[in-house]
């Protein structure tokens, strides 16, 4: 009943907004339209002193892009792998570790995200972002502690952006459907709302390795937000709310046995959000702003005999205040305080509160130091902490770029919240008390502009790495028979260096090529060793062909991905299997898109060699056994899948 009330009110919502749109709309003509120069694709670095990447729009639909999972298929920086073939947990890489380092912000804001840690990147719904900002290294101090590897923000479709309607249909060649609906409604001059709407489905069970199992599984996924936005004078507010409910289903095949092995999945989110800020002198950019933001998030699931249950509750707030001495001299200062309480086996409740401060000194275009240093003190753990971070940039001439930074990072880790779908297992799960996550961070980088035939070719090379002082390791392999999560007993670091260029070849035609190498050790039982099911390398080309008139796109995506390292673990015969490797795999990915005045259709391919990995569950035909397990995934789950989509844009009709 709630959904059906929830939907009625969408529809009317954007009933109205066209309706009011209509009534309202102005129509100029113009004489004559002259095309100079289009923004170049691939990577825009950002301008201040953070190294990072930005992706609008444009970079994003060059791929299928249904959610934040898929947005980084021309990335060359962040890499997307499934987890298991069991629950179909996506998870991101950045600098060769995994993205419970990275930061994960929602228009700034921290997202908490522990048990939903797994499915995260499905819940942001790929037509809804405006943009993705992905820093690295140890970030500004602004957003919490937490940043290790860097910082992931996208920022949504605004409510205060042209009113109108914006529909997006998608389906591929596995019957994954969805449907998104992007409203939004300007009721007079200083408020306007905005209605997101999301839906998908899978409506076929896919078995291609025909080992009788769920390739992945099978979602069903409704998620709603409604925002809003009032400014008068010097007084700005933003608000919102949203609701998600997603249900996933995997395990065998009802076909193929009287007695399944299932694993269920059901999610519940409720959020809100709120940021007042008040501009107080616009000569020096001083501003105050209040920000807050809660959720209420609940997970049921079910791994063949295995139950798990889990319910968080987060807020975090945050007062801001910023001001520019001059042109060369800024300060930021805050506080913050963050509350998480988390119930499953047992119940922890974190209370966080902290304050910072972070300086930037920029005398010249050519030089920009920012320092920061922020305080937090953790009721779970009972110890205060500090954060420093510094970040330099320096640009000797105007074809040369450097930048450097180091700093540290903490974070909470919720063991068993985060890596839940290891009960699919059939290892035993053995979870310890472990402490709270403390790493090191530096990193250099270089960007090189140089001319070449009335063009620029933009070269970039980078180096960061990441020192553990604790952390909690994940080991497959000190007992074969066991999967245990423990406080680091030794050391573990990062080397990750990049390579990468780009460069328009003609008007009409951009290429980008990057290599990047992986070094990452971990200590297990004793031993420092390779973190397994890493690739240790990765190689990217991507090739977008657009016309001046951009009437038709072509976008090309090569990946190739390096080797690694399988964990110890037994056969379906009890027998060890210790040593095996991985090979290096290929991925290939095309679409086409053409665009007319109020819509564009786009088709496409993903995989498109084909390559898969073989045996995604191990002891498939046994599930209630010892030997089963699903968790050692480092490949492709699915081979060739072709899609198609429509995306409407009614601003203007």
């Amino acid at each position: 009943m709630i959904k059906k009330i929830i939907v009625a009110c969408l529809l009317a919502s954007m009933a109205t907004s066209i309706a009011a749109q209509t009534d309202t709309a102005m129509v100029r003509k113009l004489d004559e339209v002259s095309v100079k120069q289009r923004k170049s694709e691939g990577l825009t670095r950002m301008g201040g002193a953070v190294n990072g990447s930005e992706l609008g729009q444009d970079e994003l639909f060059r791929a299928a892009c249904c959610n934040l999972g898929e947005s980084f298929v021309t990335n060359p920086s962040v890499d997307v792998n499934y987890n298991d073939a069991a629950v179909g947990a996506r998870q991101i890489k950045l600098l060769g570790l995994s993205g419970q380092y990275v930061q994960m912000l929602l228009e700034n804001q921290p997202v908490t995200l522990g048990a939903a840690s797994p499915y995260q990147l499905g819940y942001v719904p790929g037509a809804w972002m405006k943009s993705i900002s992905v820093s690295k290294g140890a970030s500004s101090v602004k957003n919490g502690p937490q940043s290790i590897t860097g910082q992931i923000n996208v920022e949504y479709l605004k409510p205060e952006d042209e009113p109108g309607l914006l529909l997006n249909l998608y389906t591929d060649s596995r019957l994954k459907t969805e449907g998104n609906a992007m409203g939004n409604l300007h009721l007079n001059h200083n408020l306007s709302t905005e209605v997101l709407a999301h839906y998908e489905r899978d409506f076929m069970h896919m078995d291609e390795n025909g080992d009788g199992w769920h390739d992945s599984p099978n979602l069903n996924q409704l998620h709603l937000q409604n925002r809003w936005k009032y400014q008068k004078g010097r007084y700005i507010m933003h608000a919102g709310i949203g609701y998600l409910q997603e249900e996933r289903e995997g395990g065998q095949l009802l076909s193929f046995t009287d007695n399944p092995y299932r694993v269920l999945i059901d999610a519940t989110r409720a959020d809100a959000y709120m940021k007042h800020a008040f501009l107080l002198n616009s000569e020096h950019n001083t501003n105050l702003a209040l920000l807050a933001s809660g959720s209420l998030y609940s997970l049921d699931g079910t791994f063949g005999l295995k139950e798990y249950t889990d319910r968080q509750r987060s807020l975090n707030t945050q007062l801001v205040f910023e001001h520019d001495f001059n042109s060369i001299h800024n300060l930021s200062t805050g506080l913050s305080l963050n509350a998480d309480q988390l119930d499953e086996v047992l119940s922890t409740l974190e209370y966080t509160p902290g304050a910072y401060a972070q300086y930037t000194f920029k005398p010249t275009y050519k030089f920009t130091a920012m320092g920061g240093l922020r305080v937090d003190h953790s009721t779970l753990y009972g110890r205060t902490y500090v954060t420093p971070r510094v970040h330099l940039k320096w640009v000797p001439t105007d074809w040369l770029t450097l930048r450097a930074s180091s700093g540290k990072g903490y974070r909470t880790p919720h063991p068993l919240a985060e890596n839940h779908y290891l009960l699919a297992s059939g290892r035993t799960l053995v979870v310890n008390n472990v402490k709270q996550e403390e790493a090191w961070n530096s990193g250099l980088s270089m960007a090189f502009y140089i001319p070449l035939k009335g063009k620029t070719l933009t070269l970039n090379a980078e180096y960061y790495y990441t020192d553990f002082i604790n952390q909690a390791v994940v080991d497959f392999d000190s007992d074969p028979t066991c999967i245990t999560i423990a406080d680091l007993d030794g050391r573990s670091f990062s080397h990750t260096a990049q390579v990468d260029a780009t460069y328009d070849i003609t008007e009409d035609l951009n290429i980008l090529a990057a290599f990047r190498y992986n070094h990452v050790m971990c200590t297990y039982d004793g031993t420092l060793m390779e973190k397994p099911l890493q690739s240790r390398y990765k190689g990217l080309v991507t090739f977008s062909w657009k016309p001046m008139l951009a009437i038709w796109q072509v976008d090309l995506t090569l990946q190739l991905n390096g080797g690694g390292r399988i964990p110890d673990h037994l056969d379906a015969d009890g027998n060890l299997v210790s040593g095996e490797q991985f090979n290096a795999y290929p991925q290939l990915n095309l679409q086409v898109t053409r665009e007319f005045r109020h819509f564009s259709l786009y088709v496409g391919g993903e995989n498109l060699t084909n390559y898969r990995q073989k045996d995604l569950v191990v002891n498939a035909a046994n599930p209630w056994s010892s030997t089963f397990d699903p968790t050692l995934v480092w490949g492709p789950v699915h081979g060739i899948m072709a899609y198609a989509g429509i995306r409407m844009n009614f601003w203007k009709l």
